[in-house]
């Protein structure tokens, strides 16, 4: 009797492995894989092939880029107003304000008229060229590679080979590797991508979305290289890499046990969701079958190409214009105020503590990181190594900052509020100091 009733369910695990799916999970996953995570040599310079892709659009059609970045500034701007969201709630309404400051802030860079501390190369045009301009073309095209990578099956498979580890360590699914490794190697803004996506389709809870928002989505390798040149630190490109790695991965394992991200709902986006199954045996045959049943539920490609370009383009939408205004805002207080020498004081103790050289400073640059990433390191540029190489990891550890990732995160469905995710920002750059301190003392 045993035997008859398991067969229906042996013939349901097979109806979903045939030639077609086969195909579209090897396929679809390796392209997508390929562009995001294999660095490759062109021209001298060795990133992943999506950075490639990035650089030849940045450089081919340089001179249309900046109006082609416009557009959607304008469109990002007056979306809110268009889908009436704009009026949601205070946060909307804030944020939508902002956009409409970034669009005029995009107006004045461009075509070159406005106050002239605007034009200090620290200022607009840091903004625009550093960040604007990179995530302006990144997000829609990495969106379309997103389509490859996530839509055919691989996020499933990888979910369950690793669902021992992500679960008890970070409480997030074993799909969630996926999200960590893309915002390393490629870009928080399409680890946000990745996150929203999944979030939106019920595969991710309320809390386990933010965790993953706030924990995984930093800079990518990349922009820890700029970092490390400018600080001089190319020399120790390995040990600091790899320090910053386990370090923020440590922090998010600590944040994700303390308020408040240990009481986010466990709600999913629309009420309902598809929990992941907890594989206990069996786990590379149970990887094949949820690898199988994704591709054979699949989109079919260019469809999926297309809903995945339109949501990155709205998205990037949603975030240059608050790059240009929150950003702009971040900057003109470091600059020009005195406010980050007073928050650097809840980071002082710690500081001290752990014996940096010129803990006020290193307190100072800590605080900073809040405004915009790079601002740290432009602030320790002639600190002492051991000072430079724990700024530098908390650059990229705290991972919470206002002139991108905090308008990414507010872009996406990810129900999280402003002031918690200053309290997540306090935490991890706590946390970050008094770990990756000692680890600095002991490898420099």
């Amino acid at each position: 009797m045993e035997n008859l009733q398991s067969k229906p369910s042996v013939t349901e695990e097979k109806k979903h492995v045939n030639g077609k799916n086969v195909l579209k999970f090897f396929i679809y996953s390796i392209i997508g894989a390929f562009t995001f995570f294999v660095p490759i040599k062109i021209n001298g310079k060795t990133t992943i092939p999506l950075d490639h892709i990035v650089t030849f659009v940045g450089d081919t059609f340089h001179s249309i880029v900046p109006y082609y970045i416009l557009l959607v500034i304008i469109f990002g701007a007056v979306y809110p107003f268009v889908n009436k969201t704009w009026n949601k709630d205070i946060v909307n309404m804030v944020l939508s304000f902002f956009k409409i400051i970034g669009m005029i802030v995009a107006f004045m860079l461009i075509f070159h008229f406005g106050p002239k501390w605007l034009f200090n190369p620290d200022m607009g045009p840091y903004l625009f060229g550093k960040l604007v301009v990179s995530v302006g073309v990144l997000v829609p095209i990495g969106a379309v590679f997103l389509a490859l990578l996530v839509g055919y099956g691989l996020l499933e498979f990888i979910g369950v080979l690793v669902q021992p580890i992500m679960r008890p360590v970070w409480r997030t699914p074993g799909r969630s590797a996926i999200d960590a490794v893309a915002s390393f190697v490629g870009s928080y803004s399409i680890g946000l991508l990745i996150t929203n996506k999944v979030f939106k389709e019920g595969n991710y809870t309320i809390r386990e979305a933010t965790i993953i928002a706030t924990g995984f989505s930093t800079v990518s390798a990349t922009f820890m290289i700029i970092i490390a040149k400018t600080l001089d630190m190319m020399d120790i490109w390995n040990v600091y890499f790899w320090v910053t790695l386990v370090v923020t991965f440590a922090v998010t394992a600590i944040t994700v046990r303390i308020w408040p991200l240990n009481k986010m709902s466990d709600e999913y986006y629309e009420g309902e969701g598809t929990p992941e199954k907890i594989v206990t045996k069996n786990r590379l045959k149970e990887a094949w079958k949820e690898g199988m049943e994704a591709a054979d539920n699949s989109l079919p490609l260019f469809k999926n190409i297309w809903i995945n370009l339109k949501d990155g383009v709205i998205m990037t939408g949603a975030i240059l214009p608050s790059i240009l205004s929150v950003g702009l805002l971040g900057l003109v207080l470091a600059t020009y105020t005195p406010v980050f020498d007073v928050v650097g004081y809840i980071f002082y103790p710690f500081t001290w503590l752990v014996h940096l050289p010129d803990p006020m400073l290193a307190a100072k640059a800590s605080a900073m990181e809040i405004a915009e990433m790079f601002l740290p390191s432009l602030l320790v540029v002639n600190a002492a190594l051991v000072t430079k190489f724990v700024i530098a990891v908390v650059s990229v550890s705290a991972i919470i900052f206002f002139s991108a990732l905090v308008p990414c995160i507010l872009s996406t469905e990810i129900p999280i509020s402003i002031p918690k995710l200053i309290v997540i920002w306090i935490e991890r750059t706590i946390l970050t100091i008094l770990i990756a301190a000692p680890i600095a003392y002991l490898l420099l």
